[in-house]
């Protein structure tokens, strides 16, 4: 499991860690670190279900489509509103519209 790591490397490494983190943190940090394997093992195996059955997932998605008759909706940004005719235009939209211009530089 470990490799090449004896057993005086493993005292040595969770000595450091003892006195890094303190006896305190140490099961917040095995709760961490299990919880991250945990969650490690569950997307490996929702990626090999999802891999192992290429076809049924194609299935499912195909009869979820005909089931809902819902077109796809164009939203605008939620930042800006709008505009109506005849309304003035923003200072900062003028300002971003038009190009920089960059003044010729003169040369002696």
């Amino acid at each position: 499991m470990f490799g090449s790591l004896g057993f005086t490397e493993l005292i040595l490494i969770l000595m450091i860690v003892l006195i890094i983190f303190g006896a305190g943190k140490l099961p917040q940090l095995g709760e961490g670190v299990g919880k991250a394997i945990k969650g490690f093992k569950k997307s490996v195996q929702e990626a090999e279900a999802y891999d192992l059955d290429p076809q049924a997932q194609a299935e499912n998605s195909a009869s979820a489509n005909q089931g809902s008759n819902a077109q796809p909706q164009i939203s605008q940004p939620m930042h800006t509103a709008p505009l109506e005719k005849g309304s003035p235009v923003p200072p900062a939209a003028v300002q971003s519209a038009q190009p920089e211009q960059v003044p010729a530089s003169s040369k002696a």
